[in-house]
């Protein structure tokens, strides 16, 4: 008897796999949860905020948590609760972009140096080594340093600096793929080298780099939360959680909620996409899928 799931398209069908791993496990249920939970506030944040985030009322600067105010307000009397949700937006822009950017050119650099080899595997490694040798938050502030200080550029630099680890993963999948009976079959019937790279390898590389992306929003969000602490990122008066701390630091000390919240919600964030990461390693692990 054919069950409902059964008749789903194999894509749909393979996606309700993976979501009912990844729920079964408390840890990436975890991560789960805390990811839904951002992407909502991010969607409705106009509705969430109990306030405006840029409204100043300096008739109730650093008020603690309570009085119409959850989470206290700042120096400028402006609410915290209010400023985190609507913070929730720049930190998924920040995900989002650096994901489109970082995904596309490291999938490529590793394919294409993987399956040519020689040369072409050599410049481009050694390209990826000069990245990798600098700390990337090291090589994010100089980057902005050049680009000047703004989420924009914030943005570009950390996608210039989170691209090398994806190419050397896609690297040695494609080396570990393109001596395969089906690669070589592709080659007799005349595929050319980016029909093969685009129809054969990449998608054999996807999930090990979708694994390593999800592992890696962690690193981008501290990198651009450090890049705000230090005034290079967004600028004031966006609600960015790294710059909110920045502001903060200076009165943390009486106000410990200025840091406090916004830390944790940093916190929560990075490990969240940790643990979603080591999920999705072994949901998508052959001998799990076997076992399922």
């Amino acid at each position: 008897m054919t069950t409902q799931a059964s008749r789903l398209p194999g894509p749909l069908l393979a996606l309700r796999n993976i979501l009912s791993f990844l729920l079964r496990q408390p840890t990436s249920a975890f991560g789960l949860a805390v990811l839904a939970v951002l992407i909502l506030a991010a969607g409705f944040a106009p509705l969430i905020a109990t306030h405006d985030p840029y409204l100043q009322d300096l008739n109730n600067v650093l008020q603690p948590p309570g009085n119409g105010h959850l989470f206290g307000t700042d120096e400028l009397g402006r609410d915290i609760f209010s400023r985190l949700i609507w913070g929730a937006r720049i930190t998924l822009t920040i995900v989002f972009l650096v994901s489109i950017v970082v995904g596309p050119i490291g999938l490529m650099v590793g394919t294409v140096a993987g399956y040519h080899g020689g040369r072409i595997d050599t410049v481009m490694m050694r390209v990826t080594d000069i990245f990798l040798s600098f700390p990337s938050l090291i090589l994010s502030l100089a980057f902005v340093a050049a680009l000047g200080p703004s989420l924009n550029n914030a943005i570009i630099a950390i996608g210039l600096t989170a691209w090398p680890p994806i190419a050397r993963l896609a690297r040695a999948e494609t080396m570990t793929f393109r001596k395969a009976d089906y690669i070589a079959a592709a080659r007799l019937q005349g595929a050319s080298s980016t029909r093969i790279i685009v129809k054969s390898i990449v998608p054999m590389c996807l999930p090990s780099v979708l694994i390593r992306l999800t592992l890696n929003m962690a690193t981008v969000i501290l990198t651009a939360a450090g890049l705000g602490f230090l005034g290079l990122g967004a600028q004031p008066p966006l609600p960015e959680w790294g710059a909110m701390i920045a502001t903060g630091r200076r009165y943390m000390i009486d106000s410990w909620w200025l840091v406090t919240f916004p830390g944790l919600s940093i916190l929560c964030v990075s490990l969240a996409f940790n643990l979603l990461g080591d999920g999705l390693r072994d949901a998508l692990d052959p001998k799990q899928m076997n076992r399922r």
